[in-house]
């Protein structure tokens, strides 16, 4: 039907309220609302938030559709709240001309379970070496903004400062994954107790906080806007603050992972617990959570990572690092943020819904539930309690550290631009 009546809903988490939405955006919020010609969906008790925003998706095609594809990876996507996500470059081939990220975007825009962002490599094959063709992507159909080599990083500070300067002429923003590559030379996992304790290769936090500190630097000394990536350490919350400061204009992501996990579990040598950068300390998780809450750290993304069955089901070392988010993250973040008392439910819309569209220019995404706007929608049972069910995911990849884990929260509707892609808990 082309009218919805969302009644009852807590908008933002306040005070109940009817949502009607009509032609692909929201007609009008109040209470009473007349049902005429609707289809209703009875939402009282639930939460409604924009749609979710994530700025930091691997999708992985083209070139590794057995880890997943952009329709796996859209649809896992809608299951968890999300109408736009942006897709990293490090496919293969890499996204770093204006072909291949325009075949992403298409691909995103024919499937239709959310509007996919492709985000531009920084250098040609992600080899740090020579700057890729930023300003093509940009112009292409795709309108790429941000650019980044997530999962290596723009370690030369020449090219990083090259970049910042390119993307600056057209208001673009450069997400760089910090980590100094001869730090972490052998590194298995965070450098700490635990490191010493099982003998693996560690993980200084130093690795991370000397890239976050040296681009903050370069940002203030061009002008332009850095942002980054999955930011893990109490040190690295530290670097941003100043910066903030300072005035520079730096924004910064934390994982729902790097904000429940710490490094105590990879004594279970379980490599669903490997990820990049490594789960840190309790000390680590809990500066990270109140600086979110602060405003430090500007949103949260999910660093979505498939692998298929064989790259984690093996030894420690030779595992893949990486898992997956999309379908879990807002429980994750209910159970850290919301229920510690942290962030209530219009905070959780700003940090995973109206900060990541504007810091990624994700057109028509993180707008207010008001009449006039889109209708990127997603209806949260905050009362539902659950154990995570890998079986059950969208994605075409089963590595989540959450197998078992009892979490709050559940999606049970997602609309894009009024469209239900969720229905119930089932993807339509």
């Amino acid at each position: 039907m082309s009218k919805t009546l969302i009644r009852g809903a807590r908008v933002l988490g306040g005070e109940p309220r009817d949502v009607l939405v009509e032609g692909g955006v929201v007609a009008e919020v109040g209470t009473g609302l007349s049902a005429e010609g609707a289809e209703v969906v009875e939402a009282a008790g639930k939460v409604l938030l924009p749609g979710l925003v994530d700025l930091h998706t691997h999708l992985r095609e083209p070139g590794r559709e057995d880890s997943e594809t952009v329709l796996t990876g859209t649809r896992a996507a809608a299951s968890g709240g999300y109408t736009s996500v942006f897709a990293m470059a490090n496919t293969f081939p890499v996204a770093d001309t204006a072909g291949v990220v325009e075949q992403v975007y298409r691909l995103g825009r024919d499937h239709g379970y959310c509007d996919v962002q492709p985000i531009g490599a920084v250098t040609v094959g992600l080899e740090g070496t020579q700057l890729a063709e930023l300003g093509a992507m940009h112009e292409s159909a795709a309108g790429v903004t941000v650019f980044s080599d997530d999962g290596k990083c723009v370690h030369d500070a020449v090219i990083m400062r090259r970049a910042l300067e390119y993307v600056k002429a057209f208001g673009g923003v450069v997400a760089q994954h910090a980590q100094e590559p001869r730090l972490t030379e052998g590194a298995q996992m965070n450098e700490g107790v635990v490191s010493a304790e099982l003998g693996l290769g560690g993980w200084p936090a130093v690795a991370e906080e000397s890239i976050i500190a040296r681009d903050v630097l370069l940002a203030d000394h061009v002008g332009s806007r850095v942002h980054i990536c999955h930011l893990s350490t109490a040190g690295s919350v530290e670097i941003v603050r100043w910066a903030k400061s300072r005035g520079i204009d730096v924004t910064a992501e934390v994982t729902p992972h790097h904000l429940l996990l710490t490094d105590e579990l990879v004594r279970s040598y379980d490599p669903v617990y490997k990820v990049n950068p490594p789960l840190r300390t309790e000390h680590d998780v809990m500066a990270l959570r109140e600086a979110l809450a602060d405003g430090t750290i500007d949103i949260v993304a999910t660093d979505h990572a498939p692998h298929p069955h064989e790259d984690k089901d093996c030894e420690w070392a030779a595992a893949a690092m990486g898992m997956v988010g999309l379908e879990t993250a807002l429980s994750v973040v209910q159970e850290t943020m919301v229920e510690t008392g942290l962030l209530d439910w219009a905070g959780v819309a700003d940090r995973m819904s109206f900060t990541p569209a504007r810091i990624g220019r994700a057109t028509g995404h993180g707008r207010p539930v008001s009449a006039g706007e889109p209708a990127n929608l997603t209806l949260v049972d905050t009362a539902y309690r659950g154990r995570v069910d890998p079986a059950g995911f969208a994605s075409r990849s089963r590595n989540t550290p959450y197998e078992g884990r009892e979490l709050p929260g559940r999606v049970t509707h997602t609309w894009l631009r009024g469209k239900a892609t969720l229905v119930d808990g089932k993807l339509t």
